[in-house]
């Protein structure tokens, strides 16, 4: 039960924490940088995969092992390469193979995803040892 409930904080915090990003806060630069390479609309499914993808990769590679042994200070630190990796991945292709992509973008969601990945993990860790026990 525990992984459970430790995937849903990780879900919920992650999911709070990119769309107050992606909507609020970032949501002109990517829309006036990516130009004609941006969707009118999301596609929910991809988007909705994602978040349910990502979130098991954190749980199995960052939370779980931080649980495990470490504390909040391994999910921040494992987070925040976890999530430049992954985001990198994502990035440096489009920089690879996409014409028009802009490195500023690559760069900003890099950035991006390192931080997020590593909030959302230390926060997940610290309600799951406060909390979930």
């Amino acid at each position: 039960m525990k992984p459970f409930l430790s995937y849903l904080i990780l879900a919920g915090i992650f999911l709070i924490l990119d769309l107050i990003w992606l909507g609020l806060v970032a949501n002109s630069f990517y829309r006036s940088a990516l130009g004609p390479l941006m969707a009118d609309q999301i596609n929910v499914p991809a988007a909705v995969a994602f978040y349910l993808l990502y979130v098991v990769g954190v749980m199995v590679f960052v939370v779980s092992p931080a649980l495990e042994a470490g504390g909040w200070w391994r999910a921040l630190t494992m987070g925040a390469f976890f999530g430049l990796v992954a985001y990198g991945t994502y990035d440096l292709t489009n920089l690879a193979v996409t014409r028009g992509f802009p490195l500023s973008v690559a760069l900003v969601d890099m950035a991006w995803g390192a931080t997020l990945t590593a909030i959302a993990a230390a926060l997940t860790v610290i309600l799951t040892q406060r909390f979930v026990g």
